[in-house]
């Protein structure tokens, strides 16, 4: 359109009136012609996601996609990929990854559960709740020890190493402990893995004068909060880490 060619060099009214053209018409003429040339890119964009994508395997999200889209010169953002992505039902395959966190065949003594599958507590510090996921990453396995708080539900204390020994409980406990420094009796609940069976773990828990609790053989549901929470936050992981 000459309108356009000219535009830097004279005004539009002035031109809208030369060639006789209204300039609601010509603004409305040079926003059809945006939005074509946004919906031409956006074709171009799907078509090169499909083939990045397909050529993954159907593995990759919108960030490696994105990715790999600027390492073969593309200039978009990962906000459009995303949108493309959505709008063409193209979705990045998580590989759901398992590592088993509890070893229950082993000799050491377990106690008693003294929950009972009760989580209807409100008094703070009066019951806490542990166990250990694994969690994966892109150079591995991580694994992370948490203590919820059943009366709060907040945690109380975690920690995170790339083995599941008993330092890695231990760790978490002290750090609960540090943080509420409670006064009351706890009842410490857990599954009865041979992590918080261990002569070290419960020896630091009597010594903080807390009271151990154990899930019953293959009974998830004895610890029922913190597979609650541990689903929830690995929901939240997967969402926001594809890689």
């Amino acid at each position: 359109m000459v309108i356009e060619v000219e535009k830097a060099t004279y005004s539009i009214s002035m031109m809208c009136g030369v060639l006789e053209v209204s300039r609601s018409g010509y603004y409305g003429s040079a926003k059809l012609d945006s939005i074509s040339k946004r919906i031409e890119r956006d074709m171009d964009l799907t078509k090169k996601i499909r083939k990045v994508h397909g050529g993954s395997r159907g593995t990759y999200g919108s960030l490696r996609v994105h990715a790999q889209l600027k390492r073969d010169g593309e200039t978009v953002s990962l906000e459009r990929v995303a949108r493309l992505m959505r709008e063409a039902g193209i979705k990045g395959k998580v590989k759901r990854r398992y590592r088993a966190t509890t070893d229950s065949n082993h000799r050491k003594p377990v106690t008693p559960n003294l929950l009972k599958r009760d989580f209807t507590t409100q008094t703070p510090d009066s019951t806490w709740c542990a166990d250990i996921t694994a969690v994966p990453t892109a150079t591995g396995f991580v694994y992370l020890a948490v203590i919820v708080d059943v009366g709060t539900r907040l945690v109380v204390g975690w920690a995170a190493d790339t083995n599941m020994e008993t330092q890695l409980i231990t760790r978490a406990l002290k750090n609960a402990l540090a943080w509420r420094d409670p006064v009351a009796e706890i009842i410490h609940h857990s599954d009865r893995g041979s992590q918080y069976a261990s002569h070290g773990y419960q020896d630091a828990l009597a010594a903080s004068g807390i009271t151990s609790s154990m899930s019953r053989a293959g009974n998830c549901r004895d610890n029922a909060l913190m597979e609650s929470f541990f689903g929830t936050y690995k929901q939240e992981w997967a969402h926001h880490h594809r890689w």
